[in-house]
């Protein structure tokens, strides 16, 4: 008789632990959608709209231009930033101008009496032609005339003659294209340079870009808002920016798209070339929103309760504010579990207590 009751006993023992083994209680949600005023965000880093290496077509003695050049000087539009060692060229183009404004100077008797119409622009034409400047345009001709008596007298071919001159003169100095600065220096002025040296590298400064990583599930809101807001690290609103551009592909690393933004500081706020920003678009209206825990979510997905079973489901993260996401994808009344864990073989049944608001 006591055989009998331990063994009752046992049973009831492996009938509670095989219970115990095969149901686990888990923490639950009931998923609520509703329209929310959001606040989308995405982390970039300030470039330069341009950046160029400095180079040039011939070769040379390297020359200081206006100003000494290291890593982070600073320059304006048309400063003259290097220049080639040219001072016999410069030489032979100042005596070919010499000899120009001679060939005006011996027609302009002419000109006062068989063209007197035209005698002050050619005048005003040869107070123009100096040594230091290129030369100005030349006169446009009223007649054929006109045009073939200064063409025998050598004026015109002469004129074309050094502006060929001068263009291999620009070849000679290198003007900065834009308010810029220098990001590195690769040749010391006294160095002898080839065509096509890499001599140092500069940087716009006038225009700047941001290149934002922005996920697909988010990418209509970007496009149709078009502007943006920029924040520095410390939560300080510094710029604001208009969509420029947007990448035709995604990029493989980070799954989502490449959007530039132009970006123009605030309130004289210092925008520096390698600095990260915030950009955030706010109030963008989302008709389907669920709130969620973060911790629910793993690489975009969560588990949902049906019928005592985990579910998967894919997910579109909007937003995220402290440690809730705004997200795309459930549906109402959805049973969220709000722990994200993997389905065990061993657990054949979940059991959800709902979490307290």
């Amino acid at each position: 008789m006591l055989y009998f009751i331990v063994l009752s006993n046992k049973k009831e023992e492996i009938k509670a632990k095989k219970e115990i083994e095969t149901s686990k209680y888990i923490s639950v949600k009931t998923v609520k959608n509703e329209k929310r005023a959001l606040t989308i965000s995405s982390y970039g880093q300030i470039t330069p709209f341009t950046a160029l290496n400095i180079a040039f077509e011939i070769q040379g003695k390297l020359q200081p231009g206006d100003l000494i050049l290291k890593p982070g000087s600073r320059f304006k539009r048309n400063d003259l930033l290097y220049k080639v060692g040219s001072e016999e060229m410069f030489y032979s183009l100042n005596g070919r101008k010499a000899q120009l404004s001679n060939l005006v100077i011996s027609i302009l008797p002419d000109l006062s009496i068989d063209y007197t119409d035209t005698y002050e622009k050619w005048e005003k034409f040869l107070k123009s032609i100096k040594p230091s400047s290129f030369l100005p345009n030349l006169p446009t001709f009223d007649s054929e005339k006109e045009k073939l008596f200064i063409t025998s007298k050598g004026i015109y071919g002469e004129y074309w003659n050094i502006k060929s001159m001068e263009e291999k003169i620009s070849k000679y100095i290198y003007l900065a294209p834009f308010d810029g600065v220098v990001t590195a220096v690769y040749t010391e002025p006294g160095s002898i340079v080839n065509p096509g040296g890499k001599i140092a590298r500069i940087s716009n400064i006038e225009s700047l870009e941001v290149r934002l990583p922005i996920p697909i599930a988010t990418l209509n809101k970007f496009k149709s808002k078009g502007a943006v807001d920029f924040f520095d690290a410390k939560g300080k609103k510094i710029g604001k920016g208009k969509l420029l551009r947007m990448a035709s592909e995604i990029n493989t690393n980070t799954q989502s798209i490449d959007a530039y933004y132009s970006i123009t500081s605030l309130n004289e706020e210092t925008l520096l070339a390698g600095q990260y920003v915030t950009a955030s678009i706010n109030n963008l209206i989302s008709e389907s929103v669920a709130v969620i825990p973060s911790s629910a979510v793993k690489q975009n997905k969560v588990h949902v309760l049906e019928n005592f079973q985990l579910v998967q489901k894919d997910i579109r993260i909007l937003s995220q504010k402290q440690d809730s996401l705004f997200v795309e994808g459930l549906t109402n009344k959805d049973t969220l579990i709000v722990q994200y864990l993997l389905p065990s073989k061993s657990i054949k049944k979940y059991i959800g207590i709902t979490q307290e608001k």
